[in-house]
């Protein structure tokens, strides 16, 4: 049994829920800086989970900061239908990337409630810990641990550039859960999201139905060379460390324009000692982001670059240390999860087309261990991880109301126990 297509989501509730949500971190250019387990992304969390407990739902937080707020099915002997994503955001994030995953899962519960409709399995909403990486590297990793990518030792062992670990300030804002890490089982898993780019606005469809994701691999690189006086220090004999990691963005942006059309290639962090004027910079630190849909591509990129990183080193005569410290490799998603996607699309009516995540999200890692899909609505220009990201009002209630469908569906028809 599904929710009829006629049963919809409370749109203007979604809406207004994002909009409050946003003010905890709000930046002057109206987006958002909720960095990970900042005292606004307290806020954040301490806001959710007053919504959820509002909604008659319970609240388990696990070892690494990770919520579910879970509603009762039918069957609770039945493993969870779990909706989600995270609450964090990018420096100058905006207000729905992450949160519109978290709060359209909300929301599903909300219009469950209000139809006074029970699932068979029970549904839960998460919100993952620090999905974007940029306060700790690498992004995912409270995911990951959930699904038994990194150890729960080394999620919170990271540290930001302070030197404040995932453990540290868990145990400040108070997410310290007690609960363990995944070691369970999760009938399904949905994540609803902004594209984060230009394709689904551009060709006017309303939904992305997620098939695959982009592998990732991350890298951080330290160029050590030499200080120096500016003036005096003739330009053969200087160890420059920036300009070898200048030439190493130009590498970066040329390998990423050889492997097109899905090629992406990225330099987004740099750090420059001693940061001085009149010093010749005599070491850098900086990142290098590579994706590709293809593995045996992202591999063939992955070679160019230790090469080109190599060779650049050695002919200014730096020291250069070089780390892969992330890797996943493309995501099929599961076909039935996609197919209950697309037929709530199609019961529905919206326009829509198969798409390809380009960036990384939970759903990542939630694939390897739960039958997982994602729906994508347009962001407006394609923009995000910037204050101005914006979707409009119809999108994101059409791409509930798609969450809704799918969600429903899955958890009337699951047979896995949640002992199995």
């Amino acid at each position: 049994m599904t929710v009829q297509a006629n049963k919809r989501v409370n749109g203007q509730r979604l809406w207004d829920s994002l909009m409050q949500m946003a003010k905890h971190g709000e930046t002057p250019k109206g987006g958002v800086c909720r960095l990970a387990l900042t005292d606004v992304d307290k806020a954040g969390r301490d806001l959710f989970v007053a919504w959820c407990e509002q909604a008659g739902l319970s609240i388990t937080i696990d070892k690494i900061g990770n919520i579910f707020a879970r509603r009762p099915g039918k069957n609770n002997d039945l493993a969870p239908v779990i909706m989600g994503s995270h609450l964090d955001s990018q420096p100058t994030g905006g207000k729905f990337d992450g949160v519109y995953g978290v709060l359209a899962g909300l929301e599903v519960i909300r219009s469950l409630n209000d139809m006074n409709y029970q699932t068979e399995a029970p549904v839960e909403v998460a919100v993952w810990t620090n999905e974007e990486g940029s306060r700790f590297a690498p992004a995912m990793v409270a995911s990951g641990v959930f699904a038994g990518v990194f150890d729960l030792d080394y999620g919170l062992s990271r540290a930001d550039l302070d030197g404040k670990t995932m453990g540290e300030e868990l145990a400040r804002i108070g997410y310290a859960g007690t609960a363990d890490v995944g070691k369970r089982k999760v009938g399904a898993y949905f994540e609803a999201h902004i594209e984060q780019g230009p394709i689904l606005e551009a060709e006017n469809k309303t939904v992305g139905v997620v098939t695959d994701a982009q592998g990732q691999r991350w890298y951080e690189i330290t160029f050590t060379g030499q200080e120096a006086h500016a003036g005096p220090t003739p330009m053969p004999r200087r160890k420059d460390a920036l300009l070898g990691a200048a030439r190493v963005v130009a590498e970066v942006n040329r390998i990423g324009l050889k492997y097109q059309p899905y090629a992406c290639a990225t330099v987004g962090l740099m750090q420059i000692h001693p940061n001085s004027r009149n010093v010749i910079p005599g070491r850098v630190f900086f990142t290098v982001d590579f994706r590709h849909p293809d593995d045996a591509i992202l591999a063939a990129m992955d070679a160019e670059l230790r090469e080109a990183t190599a060779k650049i080193a050695a002919e200014i005569g730096l020291e250069n240390d070089f780390t892969q410290i992330w890797y996943y490799a493309p995501i099929k998603f599961d076909e039935t999860c996609v197919a209950a996607v697309r037929k709530g699309v199609e019961d529905l009516g919206y326009s829509h087309r198969d798409m390809v995540a380009g960036a990384g999200h939970d759903a990542c890692y939630l694939s390897q261990v739960a039958p997982t899909s994602m729906v994508f609505i347009p962001c407006i220009d394609g923009i995000s991880h910037n204050e101005i990201e914006m979707a409009t009002p119809e999108w994101v209630e059409a791409g509930c109301n798609v969450l809704l469908q799918a969600v429903v569906a899955k958890a009337n028809t699951i047979t896995v126990k949640a002992t199995d």
